[in-house]
């Protein structure tokens, strides 16, 4: 993988179940100067079917970079962290918690299974779009990512 993410696609799964909070990240990034291919999945276990190309995502992309909320259906985000973080072939992938959560026992919690970043989710559609801007900046234009395996 070129590591000038300036000249290339960005691999993103976002794990969010919210169809608003996708709705409105899809919105955002389409503006971008940057090419995202955003790869959507609503639930944890879906999440790690997408990550082992299981399934119905036999095809899939392995992601440059992950989108997790934490609370999800059929497993919890913090659980996905986890798995992802003690997969020999995964654990490289930074992942960005997005989660309405501030509390410290979260934050805590998800930096010690191995998060990159957390980012509480603000109230309104302004805010959260300005947030998902304010990632985009930093995600797609300072931080560079690791190799693909």
């Amino acid at each position: 993988m070129n590591n000038d993410n300036r000249l290339k696609s960005i691999e993103i799964l976002y794990i969010e179940d919210d169809p608003g909070d996708i709705r409105l990240t899809q919105e955002v990034l389409k503006d971008t100067k940057i090419k995202i291919k955003l790869n959507v999945v609503t639930n944890g276990k879906d999440a790690l079917a997408y990550l082992n190309r299981e399934g119905e995502f036999a095809t899939a992309l392995r992601p440059d970079l992950i989108w997790l909320d934490l609370n999800l259906p059929a497993m919890d985000g913090r659980d996905v962290l986890q798995a992802i973080k003690q997969d020999e072939h995964l654990k490289t992938i930074p992942v960005v918690i997005l989660t309405t959560s501030a509390a410290n026992e979260d934050i805590a919690r998800t930096y010690a299974l191995g998060a990159n970043c957390y980012v509480t989710k603000p109230v309104g559609l302004e805010a959260f779009a300005k947030m998902v801007e304010q990632i985009e900046g930093f995600w797609f234009t300072v931080v560079k990512f690791p190799p693909k395996m």
